[in-house]
């Protein structure tokens, strides 16, 4: 015992030391010390650690840092052995521990040196804070803080859950104390955000008779403080993105919603047109019928266009600190507005017109992309990708502000989330009718594009084969060629055999228009026939979608029509028994495609078309034509009526 008491007396007099490195070094010391051992809890208690300790924590000059050491020290004595909590009791030191240690989790989880994760290493903790719930207005304050502060991930949701927050923190909301209400209903935003099971559970939840719903709808009337409007918006938004509220729903639509563009407005603070814009973008994001009322509340697309000119050299703030601060986070007004464009325009051609017309808007989005933030590079290019789903704006706007050549800067060295969105916009400025087709095909793009299908993220390689897929669409045998060389064989075939369906839907996507018109059948299959074959074989062998193999049959059929090409179907026993077996297949899609090659095998104005109707004809292909004829799919019974007229001719 002599020897323990020694150690720990070391411990409690670090804690004196003149030097507050040393007193936080030895306080550190002390946290590894007592983890887990309950002998060394007692010494120190006993040896008057914790008055000490409390006094660093609530004095004012300590750094958060030592605040949160001490809060953690303190923690782990109160966890100690039932002795150990009785001497805490005895020095009526509960109290003050609480009060001191909810003080410090409130100013210590609040700092960004404190990890989250201590909240739930200890499975007692929880608990404990929920059943201090009903002490004072106080207590509820702070503990409601620390779980609002504490819930970031999926998994933190479900414990808060699972002890019973919601039953819990509800009452909280109609508290006499303001300070109570708004810590609560910070804690069902976080609660319910992206979570499904929480938003279900709040839809039916009653405080004091009243809907949840309603409280937050009260929440949100106009004589309510600015920061309990604009949370209680986002927790019916969050529960309406979970699918607990629809989107028809009268507390969405005439309530949250222009609730959220009310903060959008020049009167509200920055960081209150912040929230409320990227709310309200969250809210929309999937629903076009909230965008059009969106787009037609309040002026909404000429109030955003604000967004962009605060704050100005001559803004009305006479708050010094004010402006400063604002200056320095204006980037997040634009990044805000580009993300409630791209929600409102991403569906609507009218919305979309109305966005590019706003003034400067274009010239907004272009010096966008080449911002020093990256989340406003990224919500330029999302805005653009939205407004690039317009065949009209395609055609004017971003012909008329050379929007490509940005974009394929922004390409060159981005994050993966910009070159995501930033791949998927120039997919669609490869469109056939886009006119900034040509000059993206005279800068280079191909390399660029066949690095991408080389990423290790399914998205990026999606983008690279789809702009690939985009460009081959009616060109000309010069790009085509260009293509496969850039591509090479080997990444084609690897590409036919992604884990990721999309790529492989892609990459036959690619396949079908580099085999289009006969020229260019017979140039590519002269030189890739063998592994072009070997590649269909596989995929129509293989367990794929119907999709797939739809696509690949096309594939087929096009390869039917070349002059040259066609004799590697018909010199392939294998292939032609899989072309006879998806006629006979019970999804419609894939007998159409299978008719159809075999069509194109025995048309008659071609040379040889003869010989290949007779061996078709052994092979028992006029028998199976005939049963078509009967099919009761109408265009399948014409397409084999046309095959069987060739025989007929």
């Amino acid at each position: 015992m002599q020897e323990v008491t020694a150690t720990s007396r070391h411990y409690v007099d670090r804690l004196f030391d003149p030097d507050p490195q040393k007193v936080l070094q030895g306080v550190i010391d002390m946290k590894n010390a007592v983890i887990g051992n309950n002998k060394q809890k007692a010494n120190l208690i006993v040896l008057g650690a914790v008055p000490r300790l409390l006094y660093l924590l609530q004095q004012g000059s300590s750094s958060s840092e030592l605040r949160a050491e001490c809060a953690v020290v303190l923690g782990s004595l109160a966890m100690g052995t039932e002795n150990n909590i009785k001497s805490l009791v005895d020095c009526h030191i509960i109290p003050a521990l609480l009060q001191g240690r909810l003080l410090v989790f409130q100013t210590v989880f609040i700092s960004p040196v404190t990890p989250v994760q201590l909240l739930y290493t200890d499975p007692t903790v929880i608990p404990h804070l929920m059943s201090l719930l009903s002490r004072s207005q106080r207590t509820q304050e702070y503990i409601t803080q620390i779980f609002s502060h504490c819930c970031k991930t999926p998994e933190h949701q479900t414990v808060l859950f699972n002890h019973g927050a919601i039953q819990n923190i509800a009452p909280l909301l109609i508290s006499p104390s303001y300070k109570v209400r708004m810590q609560a209903l910070k804690c069902f935003s976080v609660l319910a955000y992206e979570n499904t099971q929480v938003s279900m559970t709040l839809v039916n939840v009653l405080v004091d008779e009243e809907l949840l719903s309603q409280v937050f709808v009260r929440m949100m009337q106009r004589d309510q403080p600015i920061d309990m409007q604009l949370t209680a918006a986002k927790c019916l938004t969050y529960m309406c993105r979970a699918g607990a509220i629809r989107t028809d729903d009268s507390c969405i639509v005439l309530k949250a919603l222009p609730c959220l563009v009310r903060m959008c407005s020049k009167e509200r603070l920055l960081e209150e047109r912040v929230e409320g814009a990227e709310t309200l973008a969250y809210l929309m994001e999937p629903d076009v019928e909230l965008q059009r009322i969106a787009s037609v509340t309040d002026h909404l697309v000429a109030m955003l266009a604000d967004y962009f000119k605060y704050p100005s050299s001559v803004s009305a703030i006479t708050d010094i600190k004010r402006l400063d601060h604002d200056l320095k986070h204006a980037h997040e007004l634009r990044q805000a507005a580009f993300k409630l464009y791209a929600s409102l325009g991403s569906n609507d051609e009218d919305i979309r017109k109305k966005i590019t017309e706003t003034e400067n808007m274009m010239d907004r989005i272009v010096s966008g992309l080449s911002e020093s933030s990256v989340k406003v590079r990224l919500a330029a290019v999302r805005c653009l990708h939205s407004l690039s789903r317009s065949v009209q704006q395609l055609r004017t706007s971003f012909h008329d502000h050379a929007v490509w050549k940005p974009l394929m800067k922004l390409l060159q060295n981005a994050p993966d989330e910009v070159l995501v969105m930033a791949s998927s916009t120039l997919c669609n400025l490869l469109l056939e009718f886009s006119p900034s087709k040509e000059p993206i095909l005279e800068s280079g793009v191909i390399e660029l594009l066949c690095s991408l299908t080389q990423s290790d993220s399914p998205a990026l390689r999606v983008n690279g084969i789809w702009a690939l897929m985009n460009m081959a669409f009616q060109a000309d045998q010069k790009v085509k060629g260009e293509i496969v060389r850039a591509l090479g064989t080997e990444q084609l075939f690897r590409l036919l055999s992604d884990p990721d369906s999309n790529v492989l839907m892609k990459t036959l996507g690619l396949l079908r228009n580099l085999l289009s018109t006969r020229p260019h059948i017979d140039q590519v299959m002269s030189s890739h026939g063998k592994q072009i074959m070997q590649a269909v074989t596989l995929i129509l062998e293989g367990e794929h979608s119907i999709e797939v193999k739809e696509q690949t049959l096309c594939i087929l059929a096009n390869i039917a029509d070349g002059n040259t090409a066609k004799e590697l179907i018909m010199t392939n026993d294998d292939i032609l028994q899989k072309i006879k077996y998806y006629m006979a297949h019970s999804n419609v899609k894939l007998q159409l495609a299978a008719t159809f090659c075999i069509s194109n095998l025995i048309w008659n104005e071609e040379d040889g078309s003869q010989e290949r109707q007779d061996k078709l004809r052994e092979l028992g292909f006029v028998d199976i034509l005939h049963k078509l004829t009967q099919a009761s799919d109408p265009n399948l019974c014409d397409r084999a009526k046309t095959a069987m007229q060739q025989y007929l001719a």
